[in-house]
């Protein structure tokens, strides 16, 4: 149908003509009330919003290599914890001095932690050196 005529009907009904495909050939028009359109689009992308769930990156960071059983626990107590909010954690040891020269430690550390938190996770990215630092990380296992 025409322009006009369109725009004819859709005034006659206190309505709007919206453009849904103006790409077609012809172009594809739509009488409705605008307004009322993008306030339940609006609502629809509210509701999927409010059902999603935000992960965030946790870091746990080691200085060094020489890490005791009580520190160690205590980072790995931490880690649990992130991991069974549903946060992944990101493991990272600092090499200082001549600890670089001895990667086979952290990979050592980093083993334990994925082992001391194996039952709540599963690493994601395996250990790596990245210059001075190595990393993991880790995500929560999707079982729950």
């Amino acid at each position: 149908m025409p322009i006009e005529k369109a725009l004819e009907a859709a005034y006659a009904a206190d309505l709007d003509l919206v453009n849904i495909s103006p790409n077609a050939v012809p172009p594809v028009c739509k009488i409705m009330d605008y307004g009322k359109y993008r306030f339940e689009q609006a609502k629809r992308e509210k509701d999927a919003k409010k059902n999603q769930k935000v992960i965030e990156i946790k870091e746990i960071r080691l200085i060094g290599v020489g890490i005791d059983v009580h520190d160690f626990e205590t980072k790995g107590n931490h880690a649990k914890k992130f991991l069974l909010a549903g946060n992944k954690v990101k493991f990272s040891i600092r090499f200082r001095g001549r600890e670089l020269g001895h990667p086979e430690m952290g990979y050592e550390i980093m083993e334990r932690f994925a082992a001391y938190c194996s039952e709540v996770a599963t690493v994601e990215k395996a250990a790596k050196m990245e210059g001075r630092n190595m990393l993991m990380f880790m995500a929560p296992k999707s079982g729950k």
